[in-house]
């Protein structure tokens, strides 16, 4: 089945681009400032539909991309998921060996070279 997973990504990335673009056309109500909203009911898109049409098209829109967007997040993460054994990071090894510290002692730093530039008197 993970030979579905390039697929799902795929739609799952034409999905989150639908979803972004569907939530940024929408109207804002602004609130109280008065920001968005603004009356006249005037139709839209050239008077095919009126704004309260466009608005509930936009919002169940929005709700079939959700609802797509978070099915394919869970299969997704199942799909990835199927083939590993479950355990626990602190029952695994790290790959790497440690050794001890040098015992060596270190040599004696290099004491520092004699001025380039002229010293003003």
């Amino acid at each position: 089945m993970s030979s579905f997973l390039p697929v799902l990504l795929v739609v799952h990335v034409l999905v989150t681009i639908a979803l972004i673009g569907i939530v940024l056309i929408q109207k804002s109500e602004g609130g109280a400032l008065g920001i968005g909203g603004s009356g006249g009911g005037g139709g839209g898109m050239g008077g095919f539909m009126t704004g309260r049409e466009t608005a509930n098209l936009l919002t169940r829109t929005t709700a079939i991309l959700a609802t797509l967007f978070m099915g394919l997040s869970l299969t997704i993460a199942i799909v990835t998921g199927q083939n590993k054994e479950p355990g626990s990071i602190l029952d695994s090894q790290p790959n790497t060996v440690q050794t001890a510290p040098a015992t060596t002692t270190p040599a004696e730093p290099a004491m520092p070279a004699a001025p380039t530039a002229p010293v003003a008197e």
